[in-house]
């Protein structure tokens, strides 16, 4: 089935989506093990290519049932694609060593024909402090010391000078990170849930993506009024600091398209465990219990579930400030869903919803 409106019903306030993609946590369960999750992920990838997505993200979580390391992931994924770009969303800079990243980031680059786009962030979750080692600032300072350090490497500047004997190089050698992707740095991300972290990524001359968790919202305000306003403040400090239009937003959503009863039902149950769980939902079997509460303390939201007939689900992304704002909209699958119900979403929103957001797919 296929509903498409033409693009002149978009509202004047709504940006056409030129780009679609999805963001999974290559997940796997305690019955197939990880092995046969990291397979599937690839496939996942590969289906989403064959329907036209532009852009395929894998988020990181450490310790548990999902993807540990998405570098070498995307390398992986990077040999069964070739145009659909990879990229991470996000990867937490707590805890990377900015040079290994950088060096580990740019041969990737390099091996997948320079598709990589690497959203990062700098929040202040410190919780596993006590495996990678406590530091002496507070976590999001360390994150943005580190943040700082990577995007200088891979922006090919001098990391440092030989000054003396024993340094692996002759005295006077200036060493940078090698291989060099030149293009890299273009296609990195702040990976954002407040205004202060899109305006760093403004000033900092980076890209944005905005995730499915929020902070710092004023009362009463909705999960869409703030994403809009967090990516008017990214644009407008893009401006100003960086004197050329601004780099195209993107902004990942749960969009769930019931294209039968049976869907529907299933995807208004994930919303209810959604709104109740918290960050907690949809997870596979064997997943660590979540730590952070079902109910989001004040100023904490998570992004609301789109889901309903076609019709409904289209009515509700035009209508949404924060969807209609993004230049790209990047799907967030469920954790717990498998390969076959995963392709089952991405089919049914290229085919039902994405073109009456303005949205054509790359032929593959």
């Amino acid at each position: 089935m296929s509903i498409v409106a033409p693009i002149g019903a978009l509202p004047v306030t709504f940006r056409a989506k030129r780009r679609l993609g999805f963001n999974t946590r290559v997940s796997f369960n305690d019955e197939a093990g990880p092995a046969q999750g990291l397979r599937d992920g690839i496939e996942l990838f590969k289906a989403a290519e064959r329907l036209g997505y532009q852009s395929g993200w894998a988020y990181q979580r450490h310790f548990d049932h999902y993807l540990s390391s998405p570098i070498p992931f995307f390398a992986a994924v990077g040999q069964h694609t070739s145009h659909i770009t990879l990229g991470s969303a996000v990867i937490p800079m707590r805890y990377q060593d900015p040079i290994l990243l950088a060096e580990a980031a740019a041969t990737a680059d390099l091996l997948i024909g320079e598709r990589l786009e690497l959203a990062i962030s700098t929040g202040a979750n410190a919780a596993f402090d006590a495996v990678f080692g406590a530091v002496d600032t507070d976590a999001r300072t360390e994150a943005k010391r580190r943040q700082a350090r990577f995007l200088a490497a891979i922006a090919g500047e001098v990391l440092h000078t030989v000054d003396g004997p024993g340094q692996g190089a002759p005295e006077g050698t200036e060493l940078r990170v090698t291989p060099h992707s030149p293009t890299l740095r273009s296609r990195i991300r702040q990976g954002s849930g407040s205004h202060a972290s899109a305006v760093q990524a403004a000033e900092l001359g980076i890209g944005l993506i905005s995730g499915t968790v929020q902070h710092d919202h004023a009362e009463g305000e909705s999960f869409g009024e703030y994403q809009a306003r967090a990516i008017d403040a990214f644009r407008a400090t893009w401006r100003q600091r960086q004197g050329t239009e601004p780099p195209p937003v993107t902004v990942a959503a749960s969009i769930l398209v019931g294209t039968t009863a049976e869907l529907r039902e299933k995807y208004a149950a994930y919303d209810l465990e959604r709104r109740t769980k918290g960050i907690g939902a949809s997870r596979p079997s064997g997943a660590l219990e979540p730590a952070a509460p079902a109910i989001q303390p004040p100023g904490i939201q998570i992004s609301p579930v789109f889901h309903g007939t076609p019709d409904q689900v289209i009515e509700a992304v035009l209508k949404d400030p924060g969807l209609a704002a993004a230049d790209e909209i990047v799907l967030f699958l469920p954790p717990a869903f498998g390969l076959a119900e995963n392709v089952r979403l991405l089919t049914d929103l290229a085919q039902t919803v994405a073109p009456s957001l303005g949205w054509s797919p790359t032929a593959s």
